[in-house]
C-alpha cells in the first residue's frame, strides 16, 4: 500500500534528525529503504512533503552507501514522475502551476556571492530574543554565501546551529556565546570554506559539532595549505631566528576587531632597519605583518 503523506513527512524528518544527530548510516539506511518500497512518487507528494530535497541531500553523505542508495531512489522518482508526465498529459497543465517555479527564482533572485537575509526576505525573528536573532541572521548570511539552495531550507540550519550554541554556551549575552557565533561567522564567510558551508548544510557536520570546533579545526585544506606557504615564506626571508609567539592585548585584528592576536618578529631585511612582526588573529584567523 502506498505510503500517505503524512507517513513520507515523518520520516524526512527521522532523516533529518538522523543526520543532524550523527546517527548509525544503517539507520538512515532503513529509513531510505522504507522510502524506495512504499512511495510511489508524484510532483504533488515530492514538493508537498519536500523528501525529494532530504533524499537529494543525502547523495552527498560520508558513507557511501547511504550516498548510493540516495542516488538510486532519486532516479526511480524521477523516472516514475517523467513517466507519469509523458502517459498522462491532461495533467499536465496543473504541474506548470506548483510553486518549484517560482521557488527557484526566489534563491537564485540575486547572485550567491551577494546572498543574505535582506537580499533573501528572510525574516529572522524566531527567537524572541534580539541578540540570538541577530546570531541566526549571521549564520543564514554565512552559510548562504555562495549557495544556491532554498531560504527556507538555510534558515532551518541556521537556526540548528544557533540552537547548538545557545545551549552550549548560554547565555546569549555571555561572551563565550558572542565570540564564537562570529568566529563561525567569518569562517562560514571565507571563500575558501565552500567545504564546510556545504558539510555544514547537508548535516554532514551536525550543528553541535559545528559549534565547538577549533579554530584549527575549521580551518580549510586550501587555508591550511595557504599558511604552510605563508610560514615557509617567513622564514626563508627571516636572517635571525623567529622568537616564540606572543599573545598581545594591544593588538587589535582589523577584520573581526577582536583583540587576541598572537604575533612573532623578525629581520627581514638588513640591520639598520626595523624588524618586521606577524600577527594572527586567534579569533577569526586573520594574518597580516607591519614593520
Amino acid at each position: 500500500m502506498p505510503m500517505e503523506a503524512k507517513e513520507v513527512e515523518r520520516i524526512g524528518r527521522d532523516i533529518s534528525k538522523a543526520v543532524a544527530e550523527g546517527n548509525s548510516s544503517p539507520m538512515i539506511t532503513t529509513l531510505l529503504d522504507k522510502l524506495h518500497a512504499g512511495v510511489q512518487p508524484s510532483e504533488e507528494l515530492l514538493r508537498s512533503t519536500k523528501i525529494g530535497m532530504v533524499v537529494n541531500r543525502l547523495k552527498q553523505h560520508k558513507d557511501p552507501a547511504v550516498a548510493k542508495l540516495a542516488d538510486e531512489v532519486v532516479s526511480k522518482w524521477r523516472r516514475e514522475v517523467r513517466k507519469k508526465s509523458s502517459n498522462s498529459p491532461a495533467p499536465a497543465a496543473p504541474a506548470a502551476q506548483p510553486a518549484s517555479a517560482p521557488k527557484s527564482k526566489t534563491k537564485l533572485s540575486v547572485p550567491p556571492e551577494k546572498r543574505n537575509t535582506k537580499a533573501d526576505n528572510v525574516d529572522i525573528k524566531v527567537t524572541g530574543n534580539a541578540i540570538r536573532d541577530s546570531c541566526v541572521k549571521l549564520m543564514y548570511d554565512g552559510i548562504a554565501f555562495m549557495s544556491e539552495e532554498a531560504p527556507d531550507e538555510i534558515l532551518r540550519v541556521a537556526i540548528q546551529v544557533e540552537g547548538a550554541a545557545f545551549k552550549k554556551y548560554q547565555p546569549e549575552t555571555s561572551e563565550p556565546y558572542k565570540t564564537k557565533m562570529r568566529s563561525l561567522y567569518m569562517n562560514l564567510k571565507n571563500k575558501s570554506s565552500n567545504k564546510l558551508r556545504i558539510r555544514v548544510f547537508t548535516g554532514d557536520i551536525p550543528p553541535e559539532r559545528f559549534v565547538v570546533m577549533t579554530h584549527d579545526e575549521l580551518k580549510s585544506e586550501e587555508r591550511r595549505a595557504e599558511e604552510a606557504k605563508f610560514s615557509k615564506e617567513n622564514m626563508d626571508k627571516a636572517m635571525v631566528a623567529q622568537v616564540e609567539k606572543s599573545v598581545s592585548a594591544e593588538l587589535t585584528c582589523g577584520k573581526c576587531q577582536q583583540k587576541k592576536v598572537s604575533y612573532s618578529q623578525a629581520q627581514t631585511r638588513s640591520a639598520d632597519e626595523p624588524m618586521t612582526t606577524f600577527c594572527e588573529c586567534l579569533n577569526c584567523g586573520n594574518r597580516w605583518k607591519f614593520s
